[in-house]
């Protein structure tokens, strides 16, 4: 039976003489055996290169040399197997068709590598590649064999021959799958299973070849005599052939293995770089964060600093002028509580995308330092050009804002200080323009203010006032107290005084409060200076008690930050308990804007400090924004008016109204009235026509130390009527008709332990 060229039997001929002592060399079945597993092992070493490899010619150029290297490899294994063979019979091979069959190994390799590309394929996919690279195996086989030529003629044993074809694709199925079972993967024992593997390989291939060989049976005709093989050098041709591919082999795993690790250095260097890329993003993103405020993306206190200190070297060696301008929202908390901080910062957002569209060019800085402080770095020729620019500013934030469903228009207040007129460095031109800025906060808000000496000066005492403060209170030196009398109209006499501090300063002698009231609120010293007066207060009163005035009542300011306090009841509880003074006797006068402040703490606060016995005074009645629902439910006990209202007296009819109908107001809440500044027998008469119940003033006395006081009191209660003068006192100078202030601009009744004052 005859097949594609080739003689199948099943049983031998009767005619003709069979070859029957065929053998193989064994050292080059040896040797075929370690070509084929060099060959499994270059295409496992391949396809693993292949499936690493990142460019697409790459890929192509390392999957032909993996068939090239696979090819050879098991056609060198066929080669050297057929020279192996020996038989008692000259043969000799066609070399155009020896070739021929490497080419069908080629093509069958390169279908083997061509489907190792694919990072995914399914077992019917690898079935069916295997199928084709076995028969294409097969094929380079027996094109091989048919290549042989001899007297006898060569017939093959069909089950032999099947099971050939079957072994070569298994072999072929067995490549597939371990090489891409072996393709991801590093360490020794993955290399040794890639050894492993490269064994069963090589041992399919020769599996394969010496099946397809037992397959063959030599049979010689009849007629056709016997020729005997001449010497031949089948060793030596087959090792040299050996030789060659394994070196082609080695050097192209050789090849792979330098490329894998300049592939590995190559990503290696793309880390690197993307590691730095990153770390230089990141550089970037903390210079941001170092250098620029988050909400507003503009430059932050630090990013400031550092571009005015260029600024100002440049502006030191060119010559030219640098304005620093301090820019403060009025009134921005109100936005935070009522809205919330959310609105706040959207508010915020607004307002420097407003400032920042004021300023002329990039030149000029525009830096926020935190909360709704700005500040402004211009370079100009003159002062008008930061003033026309301040005053652009505060016109462009004036424009109407929409907000939370609101529409709200805000002002601002900005400092100005001006280099090299006001400073030479950043701390002291940044320092002078805060200065400025607190004087426009001062001045009412929404206005600008250039720098000044006298406000350094002013800043350097109010600094040095403030360090003398926190001495004498920590030394208890120079801290005093005044008292001016309260004459009650009812009974005639005096029956109360009011405490009034003051302060004997070393060098810039008898101090008002208004000289450092506001010092100890915006210090933080106010608590401290008012516990100072209650306990001083409740001890001089001790001493009075003990003089024989034990009726007498003592009035204590109360400071509207100190108001806040919650301890504040107890601090009253304890000065009381240390000077022995009943509770009633002392009288607490705060104002009337302080207990509209936080009406819902305050009144919990005032009703602890009117259960330990001690009464309750508002003080310049008429001058806040009190509203009588409130008012009618505070514990007060007197109400006290505000000297505005009476110094127009009898001149200003309409201050005698309103005066006349406070006092009727407050009796109708069942409030006594204490009118403070009172000066003239006119003003005297007309409160006490109306039913007023103290009154208090220079026409009484003015304030006096301790050791003062009571001569003052003896000499007031022994008067018929307060109007009348009395010699006495006019030579001690107690008061008198119309005598002047001793602290001129602020009247006395106002100078107590505590002043309102707007506080930065």
């Amino acid at each position: 039976m005859d097949w594609l060229g080739l003689h199948f039997i099943t049983e031998l001929p009767d005619s003709g003489q069979v070859i029957l002592h065929c053998t193989h060399d064994p050292i080059l079945v040896l040797v075929a055996y370690l070509v084929a597993c060099a060959a499994g092992f270059a295409m496992l070493d391949m396809a693993e290169r292949v499936g690493h490899v990142e460019k697409s010619a790459a890929r192509r150029l390392w999957c032909w040399t993996g068939a090239a290297c696979l090819a050879g490899g098991i056609w060198a294994m066929h080669f050297i197997g057929m020279l192996a063979f020996e038989a008692p019979i000259q043969i000799h091979y066609q070399l155009p068709v020896t070739l021929l069959s490497l080419l069908f190994a080629l093509l069958a390799s390169y279908l083997a590598m061509h489907t190792l590309s694919h990072p995914q394929l399914s077992l019917r996919q690898y079935l069916q590649a295997a199928t084709c690279i076995g028969l294409g195996i097969a094929t380079m086989h027996y094109v091989g064999m048919v290549s042989m030529q001899s007297d006898a003629v060569a017939y093959y044993h069909p089950a032999l021959f099947i099971a050939s074809i079957v072994i070569a694709i298994g072999a072929a199925l067995a490549a597939l799958l371990l090489s891409s079972h072996l393709r991801d993967g590093s360490g020794i024992f993955h290399q040794l299973l890639k050894y492993a593997a490269s064994l069963v390989l090589g041992a399919g291939i020769v599996s394969m070849h010496f099946t397809g060989m037992a397959a063959l049976n030599l049979i010689l005709p009849a007629d056709v005599p016997l020729t005997l093989p001449a010497d031949n050098n089948h060793l030596q041709l087959g090792l040299m052939v050996a030789m060659i591919v394994l070196l082609i082999i080695g050097s192209s795993i050789s090849a792979a293995l330098a490329d894998k690790k300049l592939q590995n250095k190559e990503r290696d260097l793309r880390r690197v770089n993307a590691l730095l890329s990153q770390l230089d993003q990141a550089r970037m993103s903390l210079q941001q964060v170092a250098h620029y405020d988050a909400l507003t993306n503009l430059i932050n206190r630090r990013g400031f600093n550092q571009i005015f200190a260029e600024k100002l070297i440049e502006k030191t060696n060119e010559g030219g002028k640098l304005a620093v301008m301090f820019l403060d929202i009025d009134h921005f908390k109100r936005i935070n509580d009522s809205l919330g901080h959310d609105a706040g910062d959207e508010l915020l957002k607004v307002l420097a995308s407003h400032i920042k569209s004021s300023v002329r060019s990039h030149d000029d800085v525009v830096a926020r330092f935190g909360g709704d402080e700005f500040c402004l770095l211009i370079s100009l020729d003159n002062h008008d050009e930061a003033r026309h620019m301040a005053q652009r500013i505060m016109h462009k934030l004036k424009e109407p804002i929409e907000l939370a469903g609101r529409r709200m228009v805000m002002t601002t207040s900005i400092g100005i200080s001006v280099f090299p007129e006001d400073g030479s460095t950043c701390e002291e031109l940044l320092k002078n323009a805060d200065l400025a800025l607190y004087q426009s906060k001062g001045s009412g808000r929404n206005g600008l203010h250039f720098f000044s000496s006298n406000l350094k000066t002013r800043a350097t005492l109010e600094f040095q006032l403030e360090e003398e403060l926190r001495h004498a209170l920590r030394e208890d030196a120079g801290l005093m107290l005044y008292y001016q009398p309260i004459y009650d109209l009812k009974r005639g006499q005096v029956t109360k005084v009011e405490a009034l501090v003051r302060w004997e300063h070393p060098v810039h002698g008898l101090l008002a409060p208004e000289r450092f009231i506001a010092i100890a609120e915006a210090n933080g010293l106010i608590a401290e200076l008012d516990l100072w007066v209650l306990r001083k207060a409740c001890e001089d009163l001790g001493t009075l008690t003990t003089a024989g005035y034990d009726e007498l009542h003592i009035a204590v300011n109360c400071s509207p930050l100190n108001l806040a306090r919650p301890e504040l009841a107890d601090e009253i509880e304890l000065a009381l308990r240390k000077s022995g003074v009943a509770a009633h006797r002392l009288e607490l006068e705060v104002t009337e804007n302080a207990l509209m402040g936080n009406i819902a703490n305050t009144l919990v606060l005032l009703r602890q400090i009117r259960a330990l016995g001690v009464s309750l005074s508002i003080d310049d009645f008429g001058t806040g924004y009190s509203s009588l629902a409130y008012l009618k439910r505070l514990p007060l006990n007197t109400l006290k008016i505000d000297r505005s209202f009476i110094q127009d007296i009898p001149k200003a009819t309409q201050d005698m109204e309103i005066v006349q109908a406070i006092i009727v107001m407050a009796h109708t809440l069942h409030l006594q009235v204490v009118t403070e500044g009172v000066e003239t027998r006119e003003q005297f008469e007309f409160l006490e026509r109306f039913s007023c119940d103290y009154v208090q003033g220079y026409l009484l006395s003015r304030p006096l130390p301790l050791t003062e006081l009571t001569p003052a009191l003896e000499e007031i209660n022994q008067r018929k009527q307060p109007h009348t003068v009395n010699p006495l006192s006019l030579a001690r100078g107690t008061g008198s008709p119309g005598s002047p202030d001793p602290f001129p601009g602020s009247p006395d009744s106002h100078a107590g332990a505590s002043i309102v004052r707007p506080i930065r």
